[in-house]
């Protein structure tokens, strides 16, 4: 299904603080396995000939975790945003010409057929980058999208950024893309952390694009569910207990 080489990168430095627990967030388990082994599971179901996971808090142990599963790793030692993380992946693609999928260490719910529609999307529209977003009814703590009039992608505001009017906005950023690989590493040189938790965000890269008229189209899940992510432990345990009813 999908023309291009395909590499993925998986989030999963984080710490996870509101889990109240000495593991990383990445660690805990769903199913009787880890959150980061099933994601890297979907990576290699996809079809990825490289898996790239970006770890920084108690790195060690996800590396343990991931020792026999034919991935690469790279470090983040200070944890300042998603596009700071993936900057650190920028040596891991240096010679790589392909699509690169970015995808969460805390999102085991996401479904290997959501995925495959992004690609074929991706693919069909000839894209530079594509998004998978999601409509919530209480879209709270997601950052949201902003379309231009045309209902094409313009940017997006996460929500510690958001004012009042943005937040009424229902579509959110599910934090999953596809980029064309030049892309994605040549716009990561210049985002700034000009926001109020002085991060780097990689949703930035995509406003960048769309001043240069790069492509970007946006893929609607069906299951809104499904990218939800993993912050503390109830929300695992609800995790759990969906993934149970789906076997």
């Amino acid at each position: 299904m999908n023309k291009n080489k395909l590499g993925v990168i998986i989030l999963a430095a984080g710490k996870g603080t509101r889990m109240k627990s000495s593991l990383p967030k990445v660690l805990h388990r769903v199913l009787n396995e880890s959150m980061i082994s099933r994601v890297v599971s979907q990576a290699k179901s996809i079809g990825a000939e490289k898996t790239v996971v970006i770890v920084g808090y108690k790195k060690e142990m996800v590396i343990e975790e991931l020792k026999n599963r034919d991935v690469e790793f790279a470090i983040q030692s200070e944890q300042l945003g998603t596009g700071h993380a993936i900057q650190m992946a920028t040596e891991n693609f240096k010679n790589w010409d392909g699509d690169v999928i970015i995808l969460s260490g805390d999102v085991p719910l996401l479904t290997t057929a959501t995925i495959e529609k992004l690609i074929e999307k991706h693919n069909k529209e000839k894209a530079d980058a594509s998004v998978l977003s999601a409509i919530f009814e209480d879209p709270t703590g997601y950052g949201r999208i902003i379309r231009k009039a045309d209902d094409t992608y313009s940017h997006s505001v996460e929500e510690k950024d958001a004012n009042d009017e943005i937040k009424k906005i229902k579509e959110i950023n599910s934090g999953i893309y596809i980029f064309k690989s030049k892309h994605l590493f040549h716009y990561l040189r210049f985002i700034n952390n000009d926001n109020a938790q002085g991060e780097y965000y990689l949703t930035e890269v995509l406003p960048l694009m769309v001043k240069d008229n790069k492509k970007i189209v946006l893929q609607i899940a069906n299951n809104p569910n499904e990218i939800q992510g993993i912050n503390t432990i109830q929300q695992l345990q609800d995790a759990d207990n969906q993934l149970r009813k789906n076997l």
